[in-house]
């Protein structure tokens, strides 16, 4: 990709940087190589051990996703049509999947994308993870132009696609690039696919998510680092830890020592038969002459030095990747996570808010973008993203205490609507003058909102905004080649 790149006169990260993504993601997958394989010796010649995983690399993205963008996660507009138009639009994008999948690989990765295109009239997203972002100019670490690339196989041929997003003139272009895997030579594009898109924004139609902390990594790299770049040697002391304790079971199972002629066969009237299973590995056959009888051997398991080893290192862990001590227990051969309702004051709840800074206005210029490619007047267009903060507060108490306060004529009933209903003023004004029958709004509990980002089952799309796999055919769109799961595209 980078050559393709300097080929049409870009420049992008170094390389090295790709290769810590690349890191990060085995851990995120459970398995590193050069730290879950090694080798160990017996007594006569080393053999191959795998080291036992508990996956907290990935628990740790999980736990950072669903609190940040979950089902109680909603946004508005001034303008309640363009609110319900670009939900629709992002439930048509399964985003309430698909950005909460996208959020966990950018925690995991560092970085994230949320890309928007137009495929035949359709207003699409994508979801790009780290390893297929390309920076191309930043400042003051926001990435102002950037270019997204994949592998694709179109009628048997491997092929390096690239969508390049730049300023030009003040609006964004994007310029959609082919190129052969192997010699790096330009192919033609799909007939439907302009080579240059002009869209005729000033804001690019594309939005970077990362964790907020700093790339300890690289400083003058805009790309973000995992939230558990930091805590990879912690990572490597639980592993360690609950290999240990695998082991300590299986080292430490009862074993009964047989002398070798109570382990001869005897006879039958069918013959001769052993008198124990060879499967059964607890008895073991010993030839010393002094032992005459059965002898038991049960070995020590030491459960609760390493329960207390791996507390602590979780605790290590939780820190680390900026949840707070304490978040994860291990108990009952599991890892549980802590649920009570947290602190304003707590480390979880600080990290929360900072990290909801990135993503809140990633969301509020997706949804501008949404509706700019459906033709919507987007300018000067307030988009409010409200993020659930039922973890921080307990909402059944807030809730009776407010209704308490209505009662008392200490809340006004509009402000009690506006709270929880979360309409405008003007909105929570007009119902509240209702009659009671009329007023009766959308429903709503304790534990869910009235409005949601989207909904839906598919899985995270693996792609670039590039080549969409559909019943054999062919999609494409103005804006460049739309990828989908499969990657394989016949004409």
């Amino acid at each position: 990709m980078r050559e393709c790149l300097r080929k049409l006169g870009f420049e992008t990260v170094d390389l090295g940087f790709g290769e810590q993504i690349s890191e990060w993601l085995q851990w995120y997958k459970g398995k590193v190589a050069k730290f879950h394989s090694y080798s160990q010796y017996n007594g006569k010649k080393k053999v191959r051990r795998e080291r036992a995983t508990l996956g907290m690399a990935k628990k740790v993205c999980e736990d950072w996703a669903n609190l940040l963008l979950n089902e109680k996660v909603e946004f508005s507009t001034e303008n309640e049509a363009l609110t319900l138009r670009a939900k629709e639009i992002l439930e048509e994008n399964n985003f309430r999947v698909c950005g909460n999948q996208l959020l966990e690989l950018s925690f995991a990765l560092g970085t994230g994308a949320f890309v928007e295109f137009i495929d035949n009239g359709t207003i699409g997203i994508d979801y790009i993870r780290a390893d297929m972002i390309y920076p191309l100019s930043w400042d003051n670490g926001e990435i102002n132009e950037c270019a997204f690339g994949s592998l694709k196989v179109i009628d048997g041929k491997t092929s390096l696609y690239l969508q390049i997003h730049v300023l030009e003139d003040g609006a964004y272009v994007i310029h959609n690039r082919l190129f052969d895997a192997k010699n790096h030579q330009p192919l033609p594009l799909p007939k439907q696919v302009e080579a240059d898109f002009y869209t005729g924004s000033e804001a690019p139609l594309f939005q970077i998510v990362t964790p907020n902390i700093v790339n300890s990594v690289n400083l003058d790299n805009p790309m973000g680092i995992s939230v558990f770049a930091n805590a990879v040697d912690v990572l490597k002391g639980v592993d360690l830890v609950y290999d240990s304790y695998q082991n300590e079971f299986r080292l430490g199972k009862k074993r009964i020592v047989v002398p070798v002629g109570m382990a001869q066969l005897n006879s039958s009237d069918t013959g001769f038969a052993p008198v124990f299973d060879d499967n059964d590995t607890e008895f073991y056959a010993f030839t010393d002459k002094n032992i005459t009888d059965l002898k038991e051997i049960n070995m020590e398991i030491r459960a609760a030095e390493h329960t207390e080893g791996l507390k602590q290192n979780l605790n290590l862990l939780s820190d680390l990747c900026g949840l707070g001590s304490e978040r994860y227990t291990y108990d009952r051969g599991g890892v549980k996570t802590a649920t009570e309702v947290i602190s304003e004051e707590s480390a979880l709840y600080q990290n929360l808010k900072k990290h909801e800074i990135i993503l809140n206005r990633a969301i509020c210029d997706l949804v501008r973008a949404v509706l700019f490619l459906d033709g919507k007047d987007t300018r000067g267009l307030t988009v409010k993203v409200d993020f659930d903060d039922s973890i921080i507060h307990d909402t059944s108490t807030e809730f009776e205490q407010n209704l308490k306060l209505v009662s008392a004529g200490l809340m006004q009933p509009f402000e009690f609507r506006m709270w929880w209903f979360n309409e405008s003023e003007e909105q929570a004004r007009e119902r509240a003058a209702r009659p009671l029958c009329e007023a009766q709004p959308p429903k709503q509990s304790a534990d869910s909102s009235a409005a949601s980002l989207g909904s839906g089952t598919a899985g995270l799309s693996s792609g670039t905004a590039g080549l969409h796999a559909d019943k054999g055919e062919l999609k494409t769109g103005k804006a460049g080649l739309k990828t989908g799961g499969k990657n394989k595209t016949n004409r």
